[in-house]
Protein backbone atom coordinates (compact mmCIF):
# COMPACT_ATOMS: atom_id res chain seq x y z
CA UNK A 1 0.00 0.00 0.00
CA UNK A 2 1.34 3.43 -0.93
CA UNK A 3 1.63 6.45 1.33
CA UNK A 4 0.21 9.70 -0.03
CA UNK A 5 2.80 12.42 -0.54
CA UNK A 6 2.20 16.10 0.09
CA UNK A 7 2.89 17.34 -3.40
CA UNK A 8 0.91 19.04 -6.15
CA UNK A 9 1.36 17.55 -9.60
CA UNK A 10 0.11 18.98 -12.88
CA UNK A 11 0.85 15.75 -14.68
CA UNK A 12 -2.80 14.69 -14.74
CA UNK A 13 -4.52 17.99 -15.58
CA UNK A 14 -6.57 16.24 -18.26
CA UNK A 15 -8.09 14.14 -15.46
CA UNK A 16 -8.09 16.62 -12.59
CA UNK A 17 -9.64 19.69 -14.22
CA UNK A 18 -12.84 17.92 -15.43
CA UNK A 19 -13.10 16.18 -12.04
CA UNK A 20 -12.74 19.55 -10.29
CA UNK A 21 -15.57 20.93 -12.42
CA UNK A 22 -17.82 18.01 -11.42
CA UNK A 23 -17.02 18.49 -7.73
CA UNK A 24 -17.76 22.22 -8.09
CA UNK A 25 -21.20 21.42 -9.53
CA UNK A 26 -21.84 19.08 -6.59
CA UNK A 27 -20.45 21.48 -3.99
CA UNK A 28 -22.23 24.70 -5.01
CA UNK A 29 -25.78 23.72 -4.00
CA UNK A 30 -24.45 21.87 -0.94
CA UNK A 31 -22.55 24.95 0.30
CA UNK A 32 -25.73 27.00 0.07
CA UNK A 33 -27.89 24.22 1.52
CA UNK A 34 -25.66 23.62 4.52
CA UNK A 35 -25.57 27.38 5.20
CA UNK A 36 -29.36 27.27 5.27
CA UNK A 37 -29.39 24.22 7.57
CA UNK A 38 -26.84 25.91 9.85
CA UNK A 39 -28.76 29.16 10.23
CA UNK A 40 -25.69 31.01 8.92
CA UNK A 41 -25.22 33.58 6.13
CA UNK A 42 -25.13 31.97 2.69
CA UNK A 43 -21.80 33.65 1.99
CA UNK A 44 -20.24 31.76 4.91
CA UNK A 45 -20.98 28.41 3.26
CA UNK A 46 -19.30 29.51 0.05
CA UNK A 47 -16.28 30.76 2.03
CA UNK A 48 -15.82 27.41 3.75
CA UNK A 49 -16.15 25.60 0.40
CA UNK A 50 -13.43 27.82 -1.08
CA UNK A 51 -11.08 27.27 1.87
CA UNK A 52 -11.84 23.55 1.95
CA UNK A 53 -10.86 23.29 -1.70
CA UNK A 54 -7.85 25.61 -1.93
CA UNK A 55 -6.25 25.69 1.54
CA UNK A 56 -7.01 22.20 2.84
CA UNK A 57 -6.61 20.76 -0.66
CA UNK A 58 -3.06 22.16 -0.76
CA UNK A 59 -2.09 21.10 2.78
CA UNK A 60 -3.68 17.64 2.89
CA UNK A 61 -1.73 14.55 1.82
CA UNK A 62 -4.89 12.95 0.44
CA UNK A 63 -5.00 13.01 -3.34
CA UNK A 64 -8.74 12.47 -3.63
CA UNK A 65 -10.42 13.82 -0.49
CA UNK A 66 -12.43 17.05 -0.88
CA UNK A 67 -13.29 19.26 2.11
CA UNK A 68 -15.98 21.84 2.74
CA UNK A 69 -18.99 22.59 4.97
CA UNK A 70 -20.53 19.31 6.09
CA UNK A 71 -24.11 18.28 6.73
CA UNK A 72 -22.85 16.34 9.74
CA UNK A 73 -22.09 19.60 11.55
CA UNK A 74 -25.16 21.55 10.45
CA UNK A 75 -27.34 20.63 13.43
CA UNK A 76 -24.57 21.44 15.90
CA UNK A 77 -23.79 24.76 14.18
CA UNK A 78 -27.47 25.78 14.13
CA UNK A 79 -27.90 25.07 17.82
CA UNK A 80 -24.58 26.74 18.68
CA UNK A 81 -25.32 29.95 16.75
CA UNK A 82 -28.73 30.13 18.41
CA UNK A 83 -27.35 29.53 21.93
CA UNK A 84 -24.42 31.91 21.53
CA UNK A 85 -26.68 34.51 19.94
CA UNK A 86 -24.06 36.13 17.72
CA UNK A 87 -22.47 34.72 14.55
CA UNK A 88 -19.29 36.73 15.18
CA UNK A 89 -18.89 35.06 18.57
CA UNK A 90 -19.55 31.67 16.97
CA UNK A 91 -16.63 32.26 14.60
CA UNK A 92 -14.35 32.17 17.64
CA UNK A 93 -15.59 28.62 18.29
CA UNK A 94 -14.58 27.67 14.74
CA UNK A 95 -11.08 29.09 15.33
CA UNK A 96 -10.81 27.24 18.67
CA UNK A 97 -11.87 24.01 16.96
CA UNK A 98 -9.23 24.52 14.29
CA UNK A 99 -6.51 25.17 16.88
CA UNK A 100 -7.48 21.98 18.75
CA UNK A 101 -7.28 19.99 15.50
CA UNK A 102 -3.80 21.37 14.79
CA UNK A 103 -2.71 20.33 18.29
CA UNK A 104 -4.30 16.90 17.78
CA UNK A 105 -2.29 16.48 14.60
CA UNK A 106 0.91 17.55 16.36
CA UNK A 107 0.16 15.08 19.17
CA UNK A 108 -0.33 12.32 16.56
CA UNK A 109 -3.95 11.63 17.52
CA UNK A 110 -4.95 10.78 13.96
CA UNK A 111 -6.00 7.28 15.07
CA UNK A 112 -8.57 8.57 17.57
CA UNK A 113 -11.51 7.39 15.42
CA UNK A 114 -10.44 3.80 16.08
CA UNK A 115 -11.48 4.21 19.71
CA UNK A 116 -15.07 5.17 18.87
CA UNK A 117 -17.31 2.17 18.18
CA UNK A 118 -19.11 2.28 14.86
CA UNK A 119 -22.46 1.88 16.64
CA UNK A 120 -22.01 5.24 18.38
CA UNK A 121 -20.76 6.98 15.23
CA UNK A 122 -23.69 5.63 13.21
CA UNK A 123 -26.04 6.72 15.98
CA UNK A 124 -24.61 10.23 15.82
CA UNK A 125 -24.94 10.40 12.01
CA UNK A 126 -28.47 8.99 12.13
CA UNK A 127 -29.47 11.63 14.68
CA UNK A 128 -27.95 14.33 12.51
CA UNK A 129 -30.05 13.07 9.61
CA UNK A 130 -33.24 13.30 11.70
CA UNK A 131 -32.34 16.80 12.89
CA UNK A 132 -31.61 17.98 9.35
CA UNK A 133 -34.97 16.71 8.07
CA UNK A 134 -36.88 18.23 10.97
CA UNK A 135 -35.26 21.62 10.64
CA UNK A 136 -35.91 21.79 6.87
CA UNK A 137 -39.66 21.26 7.21
CA UNK A 138 -40.32 25.01 7.72
CA UNK A 139 -38.46 25.85 4.51
CA UNK A 140 -40.22 23.06 2.63
CA UNK A 141 -43.66 24.43 3.56
CA UNK A 142 -42.83 28.13 3.41
CA UNK A 143 -43.39 28.66 7.13
CA UNK A 144 -39.85 29.75 7.91
CA UNK A 145 -40.37 33.20 9.40
CA UNK A 146 -41.42 34.04 12.92
CA UNK A 147 -43.79 36.83 13.96
CA UNK A 148 -40.98 39.38 13.84
CA UNK A 149 -39.97 38.38 10.32
CA UNK A 150 -36.78 36.59 11.36
CA UNK A 151 -35.69 33.28 9.85
CA UNK A 152 -36.92 30.42 12.00
CA UNK A 153 -33.89 28.71 13.48
CA UNK A 154 -35.06 25.91 15.72
CA UNK A 155 -37.75 23.32 15.86
CA UNK A 156 -40.26 23.57 17.61
CA UNK A 157 -41.17 27.12 16.60
CA UNK A 158 -42.73 29.23 19.27
CA UNK A 159 -42.38 27.28 22.50
CA UNK A 160 -41.77 23.83 23.90
CA UNK A 161 -45.31 22.62 23.14
CA UNK A 162 -45.09 19.67 20.75
CA UNK A 163 -48.24 20.94 19.03
CA UNK A 164 -45.91 23.45 17.42
CA UNK A 165 -44.47 20.62 15.31
CA UNK A 166 -47.62 20.70 13.20
CA UNK A 167 -47.78 24.45 12.61
CA UNK A 168 -46.21 24.26 9.12
CA UNK A 169 -49.15 22.13 7.98
CA UNK A 170 -51.48 25.04 8.75
CA UNK A 171 -49.34 27.65 7.01
CA UNK A 172 -48.42 26.03 3.71
CA UNK A 173 -47.20 28.30 0.93
CA UNK A 174 -48.36 26.26 -2.07
CA UNK A 175 -45.73 27.65 -4.44
CA UNK A 176 -42.90 26.96 -2.00
CA UNK A 177 -44.15 23.45 -1.27
CA UNK A 178 -44.50 22.61 -4.98
CA UNK A 179 -40.90 23.72 -5.59
CA UNK A 180 -39.70 21.44 -2.78
CA UNK A 181 -41.79 18.50 -4.00
CA UNK A 182 -40.65 18.87 -7.62
CA UNK A 183 -37.01 19.19 -6.51
CA UNK A 184 -37.24 15.95 -4.52
CA UNK A 185 -38.82 14.15 -7.48
CA UNK A 186 -36.12 15.47 -9.85
CA UNK A 187 -33.30 14.24 -7.58
CA UNK A 188 -34.93 10.83 -7.13
CA UNK A 189 -35.46 10.54 -10.89
CA UNK A 190 -31.85 11.54 -11.53
CA UNK A 191 -30.62 8.87 -9.11
CA UNK A 192 -32.20 6.06 -11.14
CA UNK A 193 -29.43 3.86 -12.59
CA UNK A 194 -30.55 4.31 -16.20
CA UNK A 195 -30.39 8.10 -15.90
CA UNK A 196 -27.36 8.29 -13.65
CA UNK A 197 -25.27 6.15 -15.98
CA UNK A 198 -25.97 8.47 -18.93
CA UNK A 199 -25.40 11.73 -17.03
CA UNK A 200 -23.03 10.58 -14.27
CA UNK A 201 -21.06 13.83 -14.25
CA UNK A 202 -24.14 16.01 -13.76
CA UNK A 203 -25.31 15.92 -10.11
CA UNK A 204 -29.01 15.57 -9.43
CA UNK A 205 -28.91 18.38 -6.85
CA UNK A 206 -27.74 20.83 -9.50
CA UNK A 207 -30.45 19.71 -11.92
CA UNK A 208 -33.06 20.15 -9.16
CA UNK A 209 -31.83 23.68 -8.46
CA UNK A 210 -31.99 24.63 -12.15
CA UNK A 211 -35.52 23.21 -12.48
CA UNK A 212 -36.55 25.07 -9.31
CA UNK A 213 -35.22 28.39 -10.65
CA UNK A 214 -37.13 27.89 -13.91
CA UNK A 215 -40.32 27.03 -12.00
CA UNK A 216 -40.10 30.18 -9.88
CA UNK A 217 -39.93 32.27 -13.06
CA UNK A 218 -42.93 30.40 -14.51
CA UNK A 219 -44.89 31.06 -11.31
CA UNK A 220 -43.88 34.72 -11.32
CA UNK A 221 -44.91 35.52 -14.88
CA UNK A 222 -47.65 32.99 -15.68
CA UNK A 223 -49.16 31.74 -12.38
CA UNK A 224 -49.14 34.74 -10.01
CA UNK A 225 -51.11 32.88 -7.33
CA UNK A 226 -48.07 30.60 -6.86
CA UNK A 227 -45.52 33.40 -6.92
CA UNK A 228 -42.88 33.05 -4.18
CA UNK A 229 -41.97 36.00 -1.97
CA UNK A 230 -38.39 37.24 -2.05
CA UNK A 231 -37.62 36.22 1.54
CA UNK A 232 -37.88 32.56 0.46
CA UNK A 233 -34.81 32.86 -1.80
CA UNK A 234 -31.05 32.69 -1.29
CA UNK A 235 -29.74 36.08 -0.29
CA UNK A 236 -26.07 36.73 -1.12
CA UNK A 237 -24.93 40.34 -1.28
CA UNK A 238 -23.83 41.56 -4.70
CA UNK A 239 -20.56 43.49 -4.71
CA UNK A 240 -20.29 46.73 -6.65
CA UNK A 241 -16.48 46.77 -6.47
CA UNK A 242 -13.51 44.74 -5.25
CA UNK A 243 -13.43 46.70 -2.01
CA UNK A 244 -17.13 46.13 -1.52
CA UNK A 245 -16.62 42.38 -1.98
CA UNK A 246 -14.04 42.18 0.80
CA UNK A 247 -16.44 44.01 3.09
CA UNK A 248 -18.71 40.95 2.95
CA UNK A 249 -16.32 38.92 5.08
CA UNK A 250 -17.32 38.68 8.75
CA UNK A 251 -14.59 39.02 11.37
CA UNK A 252 -14.81 37.20 14.71
CA UNK A 253 -15.56 39.02 17.94
CA UNK A 254 -12.49 38.38 20.09
CA UNK A 255 -14.67 38.50 23.21
CA UNK A 256 -15.72 34.97 22.24
CA UNK A 257 -12.34 33.56 23.26
CA UNK A 258 -13.20 34.21 26.93
CA UNK A 259 -16.81 33.00 26.65
CA UNK A 260 -17.37 29.59 28.27
CA UNK A 261 -20.19 28.60 25.91
CA UNK A 262 -18.04 29.49 22.89
CA UNK A 263 -15.08 27.47 24.20
CA UNK A 264 -17.27 24.39 24.87
CA UNK A 265 -18.74 24.74 21.37
CA UNK A 266 -15.24 24.86 19.93
CA UNK A 267 -14.31 21.63 21.70
CA UNK A 268 -17.49 19.93 20.45
CA UNK A 269 -16.82 21.11 16.90
CA UNK A 270 -13.23 19.84 17.06
CA UNK A 271 -14.28 16.37 18.25
CA UNK A 272 -17.14 15.84 15.81
CA UNK A 273 -15.37 17.47 12.83
CA UNK A 274 -12.27 15.35 13.46
CA UNK A 275 -14.29 12.14 13.71
CA UNK A 276 -16.19 12.92 10.50
CA UNK A 277 -12.96 13.80 8.69
CA UNK A 278 -11.08 10.69 9.82
CA UNK A 279 -13.98 8.41 8.89
CA UNK A 280 -14.22 10.07 5.47
CA UNK A 281 -10.47 9.76 4.91
CA UNK A 282 -10.64 6.04 5.72
CA UNK A 283 -13.49 5.60 3.23
CA UNK A 284 -11.65 7.58 0.54
CA UNK A 285 -8.48 5.53 0.99
CA UNK A 286 -10.54 2.36 0.51
CA UNK A 287 -12.10 3.82 -2.68
CA UNK A 288 -8.76 5.04 -4.06
CA UNK A 289 -7.78 2.90 -7.08
CA UNK A 290 -4.12 3.48 -6.18
CA UNK A 291 -4.75 2.42 -2.57
CA UNK A 292 -2.81 5.37 -1.16
CA UNK A 293 -2.86 5.72 2.62
CA UNK A 294 -3.39 9.22 3.96
CA UNK A 295 -1.38 10.46 6.93
CA UNK A 296 -4.23 11.16 9.37
CA UNK A 297 -2.08 13.33 11.63
CA UNK A 298 -1.24 15.54 8.66
CA UNK A 299 -4.95 15.58 7.75
CA UNK A 300 -5.91 16.89 11.19
CA UNK A 301 -3.28 19.62 10.80
CA UNK A 302 -4.68 20.57 7.37
CA UNK A 303 -8.28 20.57 8.60
CA UNK A 304 -7.34 22.61 11.66
CA UNK A 305 -5.50 25.20 9.57
CA UNK A 306 -8.49 25.44 7.24
CA UNK A 307 -10.91 25.91 10.14
CA UNK A 308 -8.74 28.63 11.70
CA UNK A 309 -8.74 30.58 8.42
CA UNK A 310 -12.46 29.92 7.90
CA UNK A 311 -13.28 31.28 11.36
CA UNK A 312 -11.10 34.36 10.81
CA UNK A 313 -13.00 35.46 7.67
CA UNK A 314 -16.54 34.36 8.43
CA UNK A 315 -16.81 30.77 7.19
CA UNK A 316 -18.48 27.66 8.56
CA UNK A 317 -16.54 24.75 10.13
CA UNK A 318 -15.02 22.39 7.57
CA UNK A 319 -14.55 18.63 7.34
CA UNK A 320 -13.60 16.15 4.68
CA UNK A 321 -16.89 15.34 2.90
CA UNK A 322 -17.65 11.88 1.50
CA UNK A 323 -20.22 13.15 -1.05
CA UNK A 324 -17.73 15.48 -2.73
CA UNK A 325 -14.85 13.03 -2.34
CA UNK A 326 -16.73 10.14 -3.94
CA UNK A 327 -17.85 12.43 -6.78
CA UNK A 328 -14.19 13.38 -7.22
CA UNK A 329 -13.13 9.73 -7.45
CA UNK A 330 -15.96 8.79 -9.82
CA UNK A 331 -15.04 11.72 -12.07
CA UNK A 332 -11.54 10.29 -12.52
CA UNK A 333 -9.41 12.62 -10.38
CA UNK A 334 -5.78 11.64 -9.92
CA UNK A 335 -4.31 14.34 -7.65
CA UNK A 336 -5.33 17.09 -5.24
CA UNK A 337 -5.33 19.59 -8.13
CA UNK A 338 -9.00 18.67 -8.69
CA UNK A 339 -9.91 19.77 -5.14
CA UNK A 340 -7.97 23.03 -5.48
CA UNK A 341 -9.58 23.72 -8.87
CA UNK A 342 -13.10 23.21 -7.46
CA UNK A 343 -12.28 25.77 -4.74
CA UNK A 344 -11.09 28.27 -7.34
CA UNK A 345 -14.33 27.77 -9.31
CA UNK A 346 -16.37 28.49 -6.17
CA UNK A 347 -14.38 31.70 -5.70
CA UNK A 348 -15.00 32.79 -9.30
CA UNK A 349 -18.69 31.90 -8.92
CA UNK A 350 -19.33 33.99 -5.81
CA UNK A 351 -17.49 36.96 -7.36
CA UNK A 352 -19.05 36.84 -10.83
CA UNK A 353 -22.62 35.45 -10.54
CA UNK A 354 -24.09 36.17 -7.08
CA UNK A 355 -27.25 37.55 -8.72
CA UNK A 356 -27.89 34.15 -10.31
CA UNK A 357 -27.37 32.40 -6.99
CA UNK A 358 -30.00 34.69 -5.44
CA UNK A 359 -32.58 33.20 -7.82
CA UNK A 360 -32.40 29.83 -6.00
CA UNK A 361 -35.44 29.19 -3.77
CA UNK A 362 -34.79 27.99 -0.23
CA UNK A 363 -37.27 25.13 -0.66
CA UNK A 364 -35.06 23.61 -3.39
CA UNK A 365 -32.13 23.59 -0.98
CA UNK A 366 -34.43 22.15 1.68
CA UNK A 367 -35.27 19.30 -0.71
CA UNK A 368 -31.57 18.53 -1.15
CA UNK A 369 -31.03 18.52 2.61
CA UNK A 370 -34.12 16.39 3.31
CA UNK A 371 -32.79 13.70 0.98
CA UNK A 372 -29.32 14.06 2.52
CA UNK A 373 -30.86 13.56 5.95
CA UNK A 374 -32.81 10.55 4.70
CA UNK A 375 -29.63 8.85 3.49
CA UNK A 376 -28.22 9.24 6.99
CA UNK A 377 -31.29 7.88 8.76
CA UNK A 378 -32.99 5.43 6.41
CA UNK A 379 -34.71 2.35 7.83
CA UNK A 380 -32.04 -0.08 6.56
CA UNK A 381 -29.55 1.42 9.03
CA UNK A 382 -31.82 0.58 11.96
CA UNK A 383 -32.37 -2.94 10.61
CA UNK A 384 -28.62 -3.44 10.20
CA UNK A 385 -27.86 -2.34 13.74
CA UNK A 386 -30.54 -4.63 15.20
CA UNK A 387 -29.30 -7.58 13.16
CA UNK A 388 -25.76 -7.01 14.47
CA UNK A 389 -26.91 -7.76 18.01
CA UNK A 390 -27.37 -5.97 21.28
CA UNK A 391 -23.74 -4.95 21.65
CA UNK A 392 -24.29 -2.84 18.51
CA UNK A 393 -27.90 -1.68 18.78
CA UNK A 394 -27.92 -0.70 22.47
CA UNK A 395 -25.19 2.01 22.10
CA UNK A 396 -26.75 3.01 18.76
CA UNK A 397 -30.24 3.60 20.16
CA UNK A 398 -28.92 5.26 23.32
CA UNK A 399 -26.97 7.74 21.16
CA UNK A 400 -29.97 8.47 18.92
CA UNK A 401 -32.49 8.86 21.73
CA UNK A 402 -30.29 11.18 23.79
CA UNK A 403 -29.45 13.46 20.87
CA UNK A 404 -33.03 13.65 19.59
CA UNK A 405 -34.41 14.08 23.11
CA UNK A 406 -32.12 17.03 23.83
CA UNK A 407 -31.71 18.82 20.49
CA UNK A 408 -35.09 18.19 18.85
CA UNK A 409 -37.63 17.58 21.60
CA UNK A 410 -35.99 19.85 24.17
CA UNK A 411 -36.54 17.38 27.00
CA UNK A 412 -33.54 18.77 28.92
CA UNK A 413 -33.66 22.59 28.44
CA UNK A 414 -30.37 23.13 30.26
CA UNK A 415 -28.51 21.04 27.66
CA UNK A 416 -30.18 22.55 24.61
CA UNK A 417 -27.73 22.65 21.70
CA UNK A 418 -25.32 20.18 23.30
CA UNK A 419 -27.20 17.01 22.37
CA UNK A 420 -24.55 15.70 19.98
CA UNK A 421 -21.79 15.75 22.56
CA UNK A 422 -24.00 14.39 25.35
CA UNK A 423 -25.40 11.72 23.02
CA UNK A 424 -21.95 10.53 21.93
CA UNK A 425 -20.80 10.37 25.56
CA UNK A 426 -23.96 8.47 26.52
CA UNK A 427 -23.42 6.04 23.64
CA UNK A 428 -19.81 5.46 24.70
CA UNK A 429 -20.92 4.80 28.27
CA UNK A 430 -23.50 2.31 26.99
CA UNK A 431 -20.89 0.58 24.82
CA UNK A 432 -18.37 0.43 27.66
CA UNK A 433 -21.05 -0.78 30.07
CA UNK A 434 -21.95 -3.61 27.71
CA UNK A 435 -18.27 -4.41 27.31
CA UNK A 436 -17.64 -4.52 31.05
CA UNK A 437 -20.67 -6.74 31.49
CA UNK A 438 -19.24 -9.13 28.92
CA UNK A 439 -15.80 -8.98 30.55
CA UNK A 440 -17.01 -10.10 33.99
CA UNK A 441 -15.90 -13.61 33.13
CA UNK A 442 -13.70 -13.18 30.07
CA UNK A 443 -10.62 -10.98 30.13
CA UNK A 444 -9.15 -9.47 26.96
CA UNK A 445 -6.09 -11.07 25.44
CA UNK A 446 -4.48 -10.43 22.08
CA UNK A 447 -1.29 -12.25 21.09
CA UNK A 448 1.04 -11.56 18.19
CA UNK A 449 4.28 -13.38 17.57
CA UNK A 450 7.50 -11.71 16.46
CA UNK A 451 7.82 -12.06 12.74
CA UNK A 452 9.81 -11.29 9.64
CA UNK A 453 9.32 -11.68 5.90
CA UNK A 454 8.37 -15.19 4.68
CA UNK A 455 7.53 -16.39 8.22
CA UNK A 456 4.26 -18.05 9.15
CA UNK A 457 2.61 -15.64 11.55
CA UNK A 458 -0.05 -16.80 14.03
CA UNK A 459 -2.37 -14.32 15.67
CA UNK A 460 -4.54 -15.76 18.44
CA UNK A 461 -7.65 -13.91 19.51
CA UNK A 462 -8.75 -14.19 23.13
CA UNK A 463 -12.18 -15.08 24.48
CA UNK A 464 -13.37 -11.46 24.25
CA UNK A 465 -12.37 -8.96 21.52
CA UNK A 466 -13.99 -5.50 21.78
CA UNK A 467 -13.91 -2.18 19.92
CA UNK A 468 -11.22 -1.03 22.39
CA UNK A 469 -8.90 -3.44 20.62
CA UNK A 470 -9.57 -1.96 17.15
CA UNK A 471 -6.50 0.24 17.08
CA UNK A 472 -3.97 -2.40 18.18
CA UNK A 473 -5.38 -5.06 15.85
CA UNK A 474 -5.49 -2.66 12.88
CA UNK A 475 -1.92 -1.52 13.57
CA UNK A 476 -0.66 -5.10 13.85
CA UNK A 477 -2.32 -6.15 10.60
CA UNK A 478 -1.17 -3.04 8.74
CA UNK A 479 2.47 -3.66 9.72
CA UNK A 480 2.67 -7.32 8.77
CA UNK A 481 5.51 -7.92 6.31
CA UNK A 482 4.98 -8.57 2.62
CA UNK A 483 5.05 -12.11 1.17
CA UNK A 484 4.21 -13.69 4.53
CA UNK A 485 1.57 -16.21 5.58
CA UNK A 486 -0.82 -15.11 8.32
CA UNK A 487 -3.18 -17.31 10.33
CA UNK A 488 -5.79 -15.49 12.45
CA UNK A 489 -7.17 -17.97 14.98
CA UNK A 490 -10.51 -17.35 16.71
CA UNK A 491 -11.00 -20.91 17.95
CA UNK A 492 -11.15 -19.82 21.60
CA UNK A 493 -13.15 -16.67 20.98
CA UNK A 494 -16.68 -16.35 22.37
CA UNK A 495 -17.33 -12.78 21.21
CA UNK A 496 -15.81 -10.50 18.55
CA UNK A 497 -16.95 -6.89 18.17
CA UNK A 498 -18.50 -6.12 14.78
CA UNK A 499 -15.96 -3.33 14.18
CA UNK A 500 -13.07 -5.80 14.63
CA UNK A 501 -14.70 -8.31 12.29
CA UNK A 502 -14.87 -5.60 9.63
CA UNK A 503 -11.18 -4.76 10.11
CA UNK A 504 -10.18 -8.42 9.75
CA UNK A 505 -12.38 -8.85 6.70
CA UNK A 506 -10.93 -5.69 5.11
CA UNK A 507 -7.41 -7.01 5.74
CA UNK A 508 -8.15 -10.42 4.26
CA UNK A 509 -10.01 -9.16 1.19
CA UNK A 510 -8.22 -5.90 0.34
CA UNK A 511 -5.01 -5.14 2.19
CA UNK A 512 -3.42 -8.60 2.32
CA UNK A 513 -3.56 -9.22 -1.46
CA UNK A 514 -1.91 -5.83 -2.09
CA UNK A 515 1.11 -6.95 0.01
CA UNK A 516 1.05 -10.52 -1.32
CA UNK A 517 0.11 -11.84 2.11
CA UNK A 518 -1.61 -15.20 2.30
CA UNK A 519 -4.25 -14.69 5.01
CA UNK A 520 -6.14 -17.63 6.53
CA UNK A 521 -8.97 -17.33 9.07
CA UNK A 522 -9.65 -20.25 11.36
CA UNK A 523 -12.14 -20.82 14.13
CA UNK A 524 -14.43 -17.96 13.12
CA UNK A 525 -18.03 -18.80 13.91
CA UNK A 526 -21.08 -17.63 12.03
CA UNK A 527 -22.65 -16.33 15.23
CA UNK A 528 -20.90 -15.19 18.39
CA UNK A 529 -22.68 -15.62 21.72
CA UNK A 530 -22.15 -14.47 25.27
CA UNK A 531 -24.15 -16.38 27.86
CA UNK A 532 -26.33 -17.82 25.12
CA UNK A 533 -27.48 -14.38 23.91
CA UNK A 534 -27.23 -13.55 20.23
CA UNK A 535 -24.83 -10.65 19.68
CA UNK A 536 -22.86 -10.40 16.48
CA UNK A 537 -23.09 -12.16 13.17
CA UNK A 538 -19.82 -12.78 11.43
CA UNK A 539 -19.48 -12.21 7.72
CA UNK A 540 -16.46 -14.54 7.53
Amino acid sequence: MNKSKNSISFKYLVNDLPAGLVVFLVALPLCLGISLASGAPFFSGIISGIIGGIVIGALSQSNLSVSGPAAGLAALVLAAITNIGDFRLFLCAVIIAGAIQVLMGAAKLGGIANYFPSSVIKGMLTSIGILIIAKQIPHAFGYDRDEAGNLTQLFPFGNEDLVEFFKPLHHIDVGVFLICLVSILVILFWERPAIKSKFKFIPGALVAVIVAVILTQVFKYFIPVLNIEQDHFVNIRVASSVGDFFSFFTLPDIAGFTNGTVIITGVMLAIIASLETLLCIEAVDNLDPERNVTNTNRELFAQGTGNIISGLIGGLPITSVIVRSSANIQAGAKTKVSSIFHGLLLLVCVISIPALLNMIPLSALAAILILTGYKLTKLSIFKQMISNGKYQYIPFFVTVMVIIGIDLLGLVPGLKGEGLLVGVVAGLIAAIGALLHGNLKNSYYFHKEKHKENDIIKIHLSEEVSFLNKASIRETLDHLPENSTVVIDASSTKYIEFDVLEIIKEFRDIKAPLKNINCTLTGFKEVYKIENNLNVKSSH
